[in-house]
């Protein structure tokens, strides 16, 4: 929910930024965001009152000589300071196997803020567009911008910026991280600070750390997709968590695979590939609708339709096995249709190989 918040922030200030020095000419072939040098956090609260601060840590973007701006937010850079917190907001809040990028456009006029030159530092609102999780919102506010040198301009929240998740259609990816965590009452806004600085000169683009850093540390930071292989604890937490996703879809009845299962079907073969020395075992549940003895069949062809999945993919098949618990082992009571469906499910259990 807060990567929502941050990306708005950055448009905005992206967009002030243009407009103040493409008026007096130093824009002339546009700005780049200095990705080591900038930092935007975000806070969410859990149980009402316990406060938890975030960051997201690979940015980019740019303001063109004529005003275009355009940053993006690679939501798999999200830092939590915890691997499993990480993966967690990643997986089940962001969706980031469907939806791994956040973007905010704006358009400014450069002449709104042609004397920034001389005043050095101006406050004023900004209107942009930020896209998540599929949804686009138009926001304004107001940021400020201060130029630090004739070469770097510093862009600023005036103040802590308030964003609705619900906007983003990500209420249900709350609940997800309710249960994942087992913790109650996330509040379904956040707060949103930020200090972007953009640069005329050419940005030297700083290599991504690998280590978990402090919510606090800025720069970029090595995501799954650039690590060869994961450790075992990263491994465990990762397919723990995607079991948690609840992305895996089958028509009624039957154990074929519904193509919208692809996204998070390929964030499963990462890991399996990048965990070579874990065995997996494909698990599949039921509801109660039903005999038990067509729902215990009914678990492992859709067990095994995964795993057939993973092996056509190039996994070692010695490595996989599938199983099916039909209606026997409720994630949570069958008493409501909403509850049946969090019972409809796929889980990955990974071991350590014996050999």
């Amino acid at each position: 929910m807060s990567a929502t918040f941050s990306f708005r922030s950055l448009c905005l200030s992206i967009v002030l930024l243009v407009s103040g020095l493409a008026g007096q000419g130093l824009a002339a072939d546009g700005w780049t965001l200095d990705p080591a040098q900038s930092i935007v956090t975000y806070q969410s609260v859990k149980k009402n009152t316990i406060v938890e601060t975030n960051t997201i840590r690979n940015i980019s973007g740019g303001i063109s000589a004529s005003g275009d701006a355009k940053v993006d937010f690679d939501l798999n850079s999200v830092d939590t300071g915890v691997d499993l917190r990480n993966v967690r907001m990643r997986f089940l809040f962001f969706e980031t196997f469907k939806y791994p990028t956040a973007t905010v456009t704006a358009k400014v006029n450069p002449a709104d803020f042609e004397n920034l030159a001389e005043v050095r530092r101006t406050v004023a609102p900004l209107t942009f567009k930020l896209s998540l999780h599929g949804v686009e919102k138009e926001y304004t506010t107001k940021v400020a911008v201060t130029m630090v040198t004739d070469t770097t301009v510093s862009v600023a929240s005036q103040a802590p910026v308030t964003l609705q998740v619900a906007d983003f259609g990500l209420l249900p990816a709350i609940e997800k991280l309710e249960r994942a965590a087992n913790v109650t009452n996330i509040v379904p806004t956040t707060s949103v600070s930020f200090d972007f600085v953009f640069s005329s000169q050419p940005v030297k683009q700083p290599a991504a750390t690998v280590v978990a850093a402090a919510a606090a540390t800025v720069g970029p930071v090595a995501t799954d997709a650039t690590k060869d292989q994961y450790s075992q604890e990263e491994c465990q937490n990762r397919f723990e968590v995607l079991s948690r996703t609840g992305a895996i879809y089958f028509r009624s009845g039957s154990a074929r695979l519904d193509p919208s299962s692809k996204p998070v079907l390929g964030s499963v073969l990462d890991v399996a590939t990048k965990c070579p020395a874990l065995n997996i075992q494909v698990a599949g549940y039921t509801d109660t609708d039903g005999s038990d003895t067509a729902n215990l069949q009914l678990s492992e062809r859709r067990a095994k339709s995964v795993m057939e999945y993973i092996v056509n993919a190039g996994v070692d098949r010695n490595r996989i096995d599938a199983v099916g618990y039909g209606e026997s082992k409720p994630f949570v009571p069958n008493d409501t249709s909403k509850n049946k469906a969090l019972n409809r499910r796929i889980e990955f259990v990974a071991t350590a190989s014996p050999n």
